[in-house]
């Protein structure tokens, strides 16, 4: 395995083409499809996919049913197969072809020198604009079945090729690229070919297209490419005709596009002088890990068995020889996987975030409510960012039930660590909030424990073990449940998602328990940006923002070891980690199931150059950095540690809802794990397949 290649890392190269057409001029087109392909070759593309008909042209007309067209299109497929025998690239073009006694819009499939097979086209619109039925005749039944063209490179030693809707090419030296290909119309119907397709295999998804242009129907055709890359849990890739063909009553705008599980990956401008391409990387290990989890895909395939609707696919095998080379990586991969970086869409999961916590909120407090009895919440505050946002959920909650905000009972616990700045920031936030307030000093009592358990700091001695620092955070627990049992409330949880994963919390008597946990979904990269659109979308008053802005200025720390003047306080990410880096690791072992040596690829291309890419909007420029791969590396290596050893923390969670699609930690919901489990196997594949440079 060469960890520096796309292919060796699970990736397929696909290209979605469009060229200029010439008329009625099929040996023209070849040459032009050829030349692109060349091209594709050199840039390591798997699979490139061309519009409909694009052989012969789409607006031609009743020349279609013309012998010399028909010929000549016979002998440009001869041609475009025989000199690309050199090309890798699946080149997949457009030609009306005769089959017994009528003519079939079809999608001829070339690799290697030789014609896989042929794909006819299922749906023919004959409305509107549309006049396919006048030449063409549907493909809807036609499967196992072949074309007689024993001249075709390709065709076997009955002079046969494949031909039907029901075919799948597969790479046999690429594991998950299986290639089907659809006709235009064929995507717009209630039943496309394509899905049939992917039900029996299929991962990658064609649509030649010649789809003329009329105001408005782009946006249509994302939504149902989209839509099919969605529900097929595949890559879709669209291919639309571009110049040359007739305007004599249509316009054409070359569209090109490629989705992957509803994410677009590329596209090109449309009404393109000459060839355009979006040649993009097509995770092939995220769709085969989708369709292990999700069973109802493959129980959609046995249930359109039963009902005479799943018939199985012709499989035609094919050596690709991908290069395993480093040739890059033709994707974004995003820094902060639970952070969009687009600015309108960061508001969009803000505002649902925060809403599923304070409606999660709501729910419980109303659930446990009685007729002589509200529960109030208590919560411990410190300053930092996770109380600060369970605070401000928990205001909003008290304000959509028409409570007063002094039913939440908040307690500040300085102990032998805490600064002066986080202590402010706290004493000020519960003050404007309008809530009920005290502060806790557990330095006597944590002191006192100390001293009863033998420990040197009770005899006046500097240790900071991890007794020193469970101590405190095991008292604020205690008085936060003792302290609900006083006052009737729930105790409101403050830990993230990023702790819990991590492991970076106190078990049973600390941090880790609560009554209900509102942060538990929420990663630790995602707490600031949520903070913040609290702030900019006018929830609370002023003096509440002018808080909230000083918070998220602060280092994230425990604050649980003492630091001597000049020294740097205790910080978090030391200990565990990059927030950044853990939570990238968090998602794509939770949501994508990927091996370390992948999350590790992608965390470099993702994080290598801190000028490359895009960052979420808001997030401080100050805080731009770049991690090289031994950094990612060694922080991997903690992740995989902390996260095996720290599982018997996360089988006892308390309830809390469940915020991102990238998951929970929850055995009731995303994550369940053998407390006992080991992480040997991750550790060594991290040690066969990641650099240490």
């Amino acid at each position: 395995m060469n960890f520096s290649s796309a292919y060796d890392q699970g990736f397929a190269r696909v290209a979605a083409c469009t060229t200029p057409v010439t008329m009625a001029d099929p040996a023209a087109n070849a040459a032009a499809i050829l030349q692109q392909a060349r091209t594709l070759h050199d840039e390591g593309v798997a699979v490139a996919v061309f519009p409909e008909l694009s052989l012969s042209g789409y607006a031609i007309d009743d020349l279609f049913l013309q012998d010399v067209l028909l010929d000549a299109v016979d002998a440009a497929v001869v041609e475009l197969a025989r000199a690309s025998a050199k090309l890798r690239p699946v080149i997949v073009v457009g030609a009306p072809l005769r089959h017994g006694n009528r003519l079939y819009n079809c999608a001829v499939v070339i690799q290697g020198g030789e014609v896989l097979g042929v794909a006819p086209k299922a749906a023919l619109p004959n409305y509107r604009e549309f006049y396919e039925k006048r030449w063409f005749a549907s493909g809807a039944e036609l499967q196992d079945q072949h074309l007689h063209v024993p001249h075709w490179p390709g065709a076997d030693e009955d002079g046969d090729v494949m031909f039907g809707t029901d075919l799948v090419f597969e790479a046999v030296d690429l594991p998950g690229l299986a290639v089907h290909a659809e006709v235009c119309e064929d995507m717009w119907v209630p039943v496309p070919p394509s899905s049939r397709a992917a039900l029996q295999g299929a991962t990658i998804l064609l649509n030649l297209s010649a789809s003329p242009i009329t105001v408005s129907r782009a946006e249509d055709r994302h939504l149902l490419a989209r839509s099919a890359s969605v529900r097929c849990n595949a890559a879709y890739l669209y291919a639309a005709a571009s110049s040359g063909e007739s305007t004599t009553d249509l316009s054409w705008d070359g569209m090109t596009m490629v989705y992957e599980m509803g994410d677009l990956l590329g596209e090109t401008e449309r009404f393109p002088r000459g060839p355009r391409a979006t040649v993009v990387d097509v995770d092939l290990d995220r769709l085969r890990q989708e369709r292990i989890r999700q069973g109802s895909f493959d129980d959609n395939r046995h249930a359109a068995t039963l009902l005479g609707d799943g018939n199985p696919v012709r499989v035609r095998e094919f050596t690709l020889n991908p290069p395993r080379t480093d040739i890059g990586l033709r994707r974004k991969v995003d820094r902060f996987p639970f952070v969009p970086d687009d600015a309108e869409r960061l508001a969009l999961d803000c505002y649902e975030a925060y809403n599923i916590q304070v409606s999660g909120l709501e729910q419980r407090l109303r659930a446990m409510a009685t007729d002589t009895w509200q529960p109030k919440i208590v919560i411990g505050v410190s300053g930092g960012l996770d109380s600060t946002h369970a605070l401000i959920v928990a205001a909003k909650a008290m304000d959509r039930l028409g409570r007063p905000r002094t039913d939440i009972v908040c307690l500040t616990m300085p102990g032998f660590a805490t600064s002066e700045g986080t202590k402010k920031n706290a004493l000020h936030l519960m003050e404007s909030l309008g809530t009920t307030w005290e502060e806790l000093d557990i330095r006597p009592a944590a002191t006192q424990m100390l001293r009863d358990l033998g420990h040197p700091f009770g005899r006046g001695k500097e240790v900071y073990d991890v007794t020193f620092e469970n101590v405190q955070a095991g008292l604020r627990t205690d008085y936060l449940f003792r302290a609900a049992n006083q006052r009737g409330g729930i105790v409101l949880g403050t830990g993230d998602l990023s702790e819990l994963a991590l492991g970076w919390c106190t078990y049973g008597v600390g941090d880790q328990m609560s009554h209900y946990g509102v942060n538990s979904g929420v990663p630790k990269t995602l707490m600031q940006h949520l903070i913040r659109w609290v702030v900019s979308s006018g929830q609370f008053e002023g003096e509440v923002n002018a808080t909230l802005t000083e918070i998220l200025d602060q280092e994230i720390s425990p604050e649980l070891v003492p630091t001597k003047e000049g020294e740097r306080i205790q910080s978090t990410e030391d200990s565990v980690g990059p927030y950044a880096l853990q939570d990238f690791t968090l998602f794509h072992v939770v949501r994508r199931g990927y091996r370390p040596s992948k999350i590790a690829f992608l965390a470099w291309h993702a994080w290598h150059d801190a000028q490359v890419g895009q960052w979420p909007a808001g997030y401080p420029e100050s805080r731009h950095t770049a991690y090289d791969l031994g950094t990612i590396r060694h922080w991997l290596e903690v992740f995989v540690a902390r996260f095996f050893a720290n599982q018997f923390k996360r089988s006892a969670l308390p309830n809390g809802p469940k915020v991102s699609q990238g998951g929970t930690m929850s055995p009731r919901g995303d994550w369940r794990m053998p407390s006992d489990a080991r992480a040997t196997a991750w550790l060594a594949e991290i040690e066969r397949h990641v650099p240490k440079a």
